[in-house]
């Protein structure tokens, strides 16, 4: 008697953005995915305080994000998983998986995200200069307004076409401060998640050197692939990141015996 997998479902595609920044900015990468592999379903969240989530910006918190995307993964009727985050979407993403735990995460990716040392905050690892200046305009309890054009061009979108730059800077939005305060936890982010980071190598906003350091903070990152875009890879190479997320999405076994 042979025991043999029969390949009958695709594990769902969580995407969790950054910050100053809505679900939306996944849309290109979704409609990529879309052409490329219909079949597979996916979830642009939008964090508390965001495009369709209410949520007050100044006393938001990790945990707060976490149970959004939980919720919205559970309201989408998502069993396994793939989650895939940006930027600073990579303080909730961990304790996302944590959450759900490895029987329903199948891996999680990381694209140009932000992962601190243990214990630390997303601002401790900003080199003192101008961790004082980004302080002052983070101040708790309040949000922070969206970044100028000029600046989210400069730091999220070098290299792009007018039109992407478009797509980036209609669904700019505030942020909330807390979050780069908090001290992260990752104790109980299952070691049996397999993990891919997504380095982008033109990157203004979180520089390949920081990535790196992030992807050391994180340990156990399985695969590196380098992408030689900006900041925003969603929206400069939506094709290159949808082929690298639908083939991390592969179809999944249930048991099924062959006698």
């Amino acid at each position: 008697m042979a025991t043999r997998p029969v390949l009958d479902r695709r594990p769902g595609l969580v995407l969790i953005h950054g910050a100053f920044h809505t679900g939306s900015c996944w849309a290109p990468t979704v409609a990529e995915l879309e052409r490329l592999a219909p079949d597979l379903p996916v979830v642009a969240v939008d964090l508390p305080g965001r495009g369709a989530t209410p949520g007050d910006l100044g006393s938001l918190t990790i945990a707060q994000c976490t149970d959004s995307v939980v919720e919205q993964i559970e309201r989408a009727g998502l069993d396994e998983v793939v989650v895939v985050a940006h930027s600073l979407g990579g303080l909730t993403a961990p304790t996302v998986v944590e959450r759900l735990g490895a029987a329903r995460v199948v891996r999680l990716v990381l694209v140009a995200a932000v992962i601190p040392p243990e214990g630390a905050s997303n601002l401790a690892t900003i080199p003192r200069p101008v961790r004082w200046i980004i302080a002052r305009a983070l101040r708790p309890g309040r949000a922070v307004g969206p970044p100028r054009r000029v600046f989210a061009g400069l730091f999220f979108c070098n290299g792009m076409t007018p039109a992407q730059r478009e797509v980036v800077y209609a669904q700019l939005c505030p942020e909330a401060p807390g979050p780069f305060h908090e001290p992260v936890r990752r104790a109980g982010l299952p070691a049996s998640v397999p993990r891919t980071w997504l380095l982008t190598l033109r990157d203004r906003a979180n520089r390949a050197s920081q990535q790196r350091a992030s992807i050391a903070n994180l340990g156990a990152v399985e695969e590196v692939i380098e992408i030689d875009t900006c900041h925003d890879a969603m929206v400069s190479e939506p094709a290159t990141l949808a082929a690298i997320l639908a083939e991390r999405c592969a179809w999944r076994p249930t048991a099924a015996e062959d006698r």
